[in-house]
């Protein structure tokens, strides 16, 4: 390692050796302990200009007995390694906005989905300089940045973030029970980092990395690669979201009723779902990857297609990062269960089930939370309010999520229009507009459920979503009548013929806790009369 004088910053800075691309890391390397995935849109550990990182993800290893040390991997640089003649990793897919579909068409009905998505390898590769990869850190910065490889302390938990966010961000944080969080001012103060912080805070702040003696390091990484797998361009799936649905099942969390009940491990994994529920969302809906043949959707038969990536997805970055290695088998093996659980639990699909149930719960009064599968079920619908609990935040907050998800519906309606494919309801522009969206959604889907959770938690957070709910609502009928006078009937949404749907038979990609009770149909309506699994607005997968 050579040192050298840095006139720009003034500090001594170190050149770290660097490991070519073009051939295998070491063993002793990769069997280091822990590994730090920065983000290529954030300034964390000294990170260069993003610009020269758009397509790379990168690991520092670092051995605990050597801290100066340090080896450096690019992991999937696309250019690089298309050049090489390796095939590129590709933990995400990419969106959708780079779909070539010239091949729709011309391709026999046996042909892979998979052509219609561009693979990692579809970036076009440009000139690849001949000179070796270096990554310059300064000393003080990588000292600074080091501090959460040794452990953190119970009186300043947000160490963390001393270094690499601003104060306003810090201020945010001690409020992050709060209804009215804003999640967007969050993540421009945490530079496109919200998921990140938002989650290691929460779960530092209930001191389960203690209680479950999880690795920082590795936690640190599992959460980095968690964000970059969330698709930013996106409107609406990407890590925003699920930090805004993270913060929102923080808040269900802390509800009397709950927070008095469940376990550190109901917590832990509530928090975990929630970050990862929508991880690798294509920005699509479920019909779209059927009728384009995706591979995904034969992957998983046609049901609950786009949750189960998610949780195979988060299931995958966590054996990758072996956040949970030190746990014993079995145990491991059953918390991916319950979160597979959890996640699979937010289709749209299977609304009518989930609520059918709680109902008939609260009717008879018979939900007893000493009971670990009562308390799993109501985690479940924990969850699933987080998820679409958009309509009943503040209304400044709620306008922005409806622009958000309408957008993305709309961007799909205009690639099927394009490619000549049937367009899915809800996502035509020309015979949809937002409010009358909004509205339908409100009413046959978001009402139902927190009336339902009001039932069972009369707490004034409950009120107060209700409450927002219904000035939301007033007010989108108020823009849909300003662009086109409505009569009191017609503003009033018809209630959509039901239609119901075979339900699917549980395949092995469900886990065991999420097949029990399985009903026979499930009956599901959209705004626009039409039942699907991805098709809601608003909040909820509308895969």
């Amino acid at each position: 390692m050579c040192q050298y004088f840095s006139r720009t910053t003034g500090l001594v800075c170190y050149q770290l050796p660097v490991l070519p691309l073009d051939r295998p890391v070491p063993k002793h390397v990769l069997s280091r302990r822990g590994a730090i995935s920065f983000s290529s849109s954030s300034s964390l550990f000294g990170a260069p200009d993003p610009r020269q990182l758009s397509q790379r993800r990168g690991a520092i290893s670092y051995d605990s007995s050597d801290q100066t040390a340090l080896y450096i991997r690019m992991l999937g640089d696309v250019r690089v390694r298309s050049q090489v003649g390796f095939e590129p990793e590709g933990r995400g897919s990419y969106p959708y906005l780079c779909i070539d579909f010239r091949t729709l068409h011309s391709c026999s009905e046996s042909t892979s989905a998979s052509s219609l998505i561009p693979g990692p390898g579809f970036i076009s590769a440009g000139p690849v300089s001949g000179r070796r990869l270096r990554r310059l850190l300064s000393f003080q910065r990588y000292l600074h940045s080091s501090r959460l490889l040794w452990g953190t302390t119970h009186l300043n938990p947000l160490h963390i973030l001393d270094e690499d966010y601003i104060g306003q961000a810090k201020c945010m944080l001690e409020r992050v029970g709060s209804w009215n969080f804003d999640i967007f001012l969050f993540d421009r103060l945490t530079n496109g980092n919200s998921l990140v912080t938002m989650t290691f805070h929460l779960l530092n702040q209930y001191g389960l990395l203690e209680l479950f003696q999880l690795d920082m390091v590795k936690l640190w990484r599992f959460l980095v690669m968690v964000q970059e797998d969330y698709h930013s361009l996106n409107p609406y799936h990407n890590a925003v979201h699920a930090a805004d649905v993270t913060q929102a099942m923080y808040c269900y969390l802390r509800e009397p009723k709950l927070a008095k009940s469940l376990t550190s491990c109901d917590i832990l994994l509530g928090l975990l779902a929630a970050a990862t529920h929508d991880l690798d969302h294509p920005g699509v809906n479920q019909p779209f990857l059927i009728k384009t043949n995706h591979y995904l959707a034969k992957l998983y038969r046609n049901s609950s297609v786009l949750e189960n990536h998610h949780w195979r997805s988060a299931v995958g970055l966590l054996r990758e990062t072996g956040l949970f290695s030190h746990l014993p088998a079995e145990e491991g093996l059953k918390m991916e269960r319950q979160l597979g659980s959890l996640i699979l639990a937010t289709d749209i699909s299977r609304q009518n089930e989930y609520l059918g149930k709680f109902r008939t719960h609260l009717n008879q009064d018979d939900l007893c939370l000493s009971n670990a599968s009562h308390r799993h079920f109501i985690l479940q619908m924990a969850l699933k309010c987080a998820d679409i609990c958009n309509p009943c935040r503040p209304w400044e907050l709620s306008k922005q999520w409806s622009e958000k998800v309408t957008q993305e519906f709309f961007h799909q309606g205009d690639i099927e229009k394009k490619h000549k494919l049937e367009v899915s309801p809800l996502c035509d522009s020309q015979r949809n507009s937002m409010g009358n969206i909004q509205i339908g959604f409100m009413t046959y889907v978001v009402e139902p459920l927190f009336a339902e959770w009001g039932r069972f938690s009369d707490t004034r957070l409950s009120q107060t979503m209700l409450g927002h709910l219904g000035l939301n609502k007033a007010s989108w009928g108020g823009l849909v009548q300003q662009e086109r006078p409505l009569s009191p009937d017609e503003l009033e949404p018809s209630r959509p013929a039901s239609v119901t749907m075979p339900t699917p038979a549980i395949t092995e990609s469900e886990p065991e806790s999420a097949s029990a009770a399985e009903p026979t149909a499930v009956t599901t309506a959209t705004a626009t009369g039409a039942t699907n699994s991805k098709e809601i607005p608003q909040g909820r997968k509308e895969s």
